[in-house]
């Protein structure tokens, strides 16, 4: 038999619908479970870059029907589905069990389909006709915050990037996601398949790298609108959540939870959708 050589994967950052190298030329390796993978580390200028790509896609992801949108983000669980085994391996090769893995894919498949359904829906629940003591109507009706910085979850590495990424944009968000060193894969791996799934180009943009540039990058950034932090450094967390201040962005700090949470009832739900909308309110005259 011919023998071959190993044809050792190169994994891009995806900014803009395409997949990219790092600027500064920087990568990591990645090795686990017998695994070299080479990964592009994420700079500062590379996080500039995918906040400029979120807000040039912003208004036409924003103006999209809710259906569509639900149309879209259910296209993204086919793709899943398609790539299970894709997923299944990535999550073996960090150490999970074949039986958490599997789980972990299917409860992660589950959840973007059940979040293409709200997204049609969660204007009506949030939505309101206010009473006012005056000839008026007052209405207040939900409307998307704009791009959205998305810091996810070590673990679990699939579930908890799908529970963090795809809220955001059911909601008409667009978001740039940084994604830690110690597990890339899925990641990579969802990348790939939202680059197949008639997302638009800059609603999901995908950083991998380590923190200490990226995250003080993202969070200080005056056009991102809003940061969704999962970080288990507590100092840096802290130092995100303050840079925030100087464009008062909206911050929701969720810590480092236990595996278990990501798979629970608390892990979802149209409040995470909620999370990164603004309440309209409009009044109107009602006559005499």
């Amino acid at each position: 038999m011919e023998r071959r050589v190993t044809i050792r994967k190169t994994a891009k950052l995806f900014i803009g619908g395409a997949f990219v190298r790092s600027e500064s030329g920087r990568t990591f390796t990645y090795k686990q479970d017998g695994r070299v993978v080479n990964v592009a580390r994420a700079s500062r200028k590379d996080v500039r870059d995918a906040v400029r790509a979120g807000r040039t896609a912003w208004p036409s992801w924003r103006d999209r029907t809710a259906y569509n949108r639900g149309q879209i983000v259910y296209r993204v669980a086919e793709m899943l589905e398609s790539r299970r085994e894709q997923f299944t391996d990535a999550l073996l090769a960090s150490g999970i069990a074949p039986g958490a893995a599997a789980g972990e894919v299917n409860a992660a498949i589950d959840r973007v389909v059940w979040y293409a359904g709200w997204c049609d829906k969660i204007e009506q629940l949030l939505s309101t006709k206010n009473p006012v003591g005056i000839k008026h109507f007052n209405v207040s009706s939900p409307e998307p915050t704009g791009v959205v910085g998305v810091v996810a979850p070590d673990r679990p590495s699939l579930l908890g990037l799908v529970s963090t990424v795809i809220p955001v944009v059911c909601g008409g968000n667009c978001a740039v996601v940084l994604v830690g060193e110690s597990d890339p894969l899925c990641a990579i791996a969802l990348a790939e398949a939202l680059a197949t799934a008639d997302v638009p180009a800059g609603v999901v943009n995908i950083l991998t790298g380590g923190f200490a540039d990226t995250v003080p990058t993202l969070a200080g950034h005056m056009d991102v609108n809003a940061l969704d932090l999962w970080i288990g450094d507590e100092k840096l967390d802290a130092a995100a959540a303050q840079r925030a201040c100087d464009n008062v962005k909206r911050v929701r700090r969720g810590g480092a939870p236990a595996r278990r949470f990501w798979f629970g009832d608390s892990a979802q739900g149209p409040d995470w959708i909620e999370a990164f909308m603004e309440i309209k309110t409009v009044w109107h005259p009602a006559g005499v």
